[in-house]
């Protein structure tokens, strides 16, 4: 089985008086045939940790919240893996249209749409075997959620003609969401704030990098 693991960075509210209102919204999706390996790189990290550092993290690696140090080392232990293949929508939020902005939902579902067609047109993914698409979980409404599942599943279905399994699960279930949290943190970093040290230790990883709406 192959698996696809979905996570965004920043925010889709667009009152931008408020000081924690993001400016662009990035959503990050990384194709690989085996998870064990994303596994590894999150125990190799909490492995590193002090006694103290393993408690407070709660067996979560969270982009925003880690230091420069656990960054730096987590993206380098990902660099240059053959098993990655990443691809990136950012989202300049200024350019969103007006009646999107008041369709949070439908434009997030949109975006994650956008991306997965992407990743079937320049044929990353086999047609040959189950895939299984893992994204965070951004919602607790449960309708929202299987919204979310079926408007991709039957996109999918009706442009490539191919089942796909999807999942939402938090990173706490799925350690792998934790190295595509980082992943997408770097580039959100890279867009939100000008500062690419972190984006360019993964850039060549990155496969495919747009944006939405010009």
């Amino acid at each position: 089985m192959a698996y696809i693991f979905l996570d965004e960075s920043g925010d889709l509210g667009f009152d931008f008086k408020k000081k924690k209102t993001s400016k662009y919204f990035i959503v990050t999706l990384l194709f690989v045939k085996e998870k064990v390996p994303l596994e590894r790189i999150v125990k190799k990290i909490f492995k590193g940790f002090s006694k103290t550092e393993v408690k407070n993290h709660n067996g979560i690696l969270h982009g925003f919240k880690e230091t420069p140090r656990t960054r730096q080392k987590l993206l380098n232990l990902f660099r240059g893996k053959s098993m990655s293949n990443v691809l990136v929508i950012y989202l300049n939020k200024k350019k969103v249209y007006t009646k999107l902005q008041d369709e949070k939902q439908v434009l997030y579902n949109y975006i994650t749409n956008i991306l997965l067609d992407r990743v079937y047109t320049k044929k990353l993914i086999p047609t040959d075997e189950k895939i299984s698409l893992i994204a965070s979980r951004r919602e607790t409404n449960k309708f929202l959620n299987q919204n979310f599942k079926t408007y991709l599943k039957s996109q999918i279905k009706n442009n490539h003609q191919i089942d796909i399994d999807i999942e939402i699960k938090s990173t706490t279930q799925e350690k792998a969401l934790q190295v595509v949290d980082m992943l997408s943190w770097a580039v959100f970093r890279k867009y939100e704030h000008g500062d690419e040290s972190y984006y360019n230790i993964i850039k060549a990883d990155i496969i495919e990098e747009n944006p939405l709406f010009g």
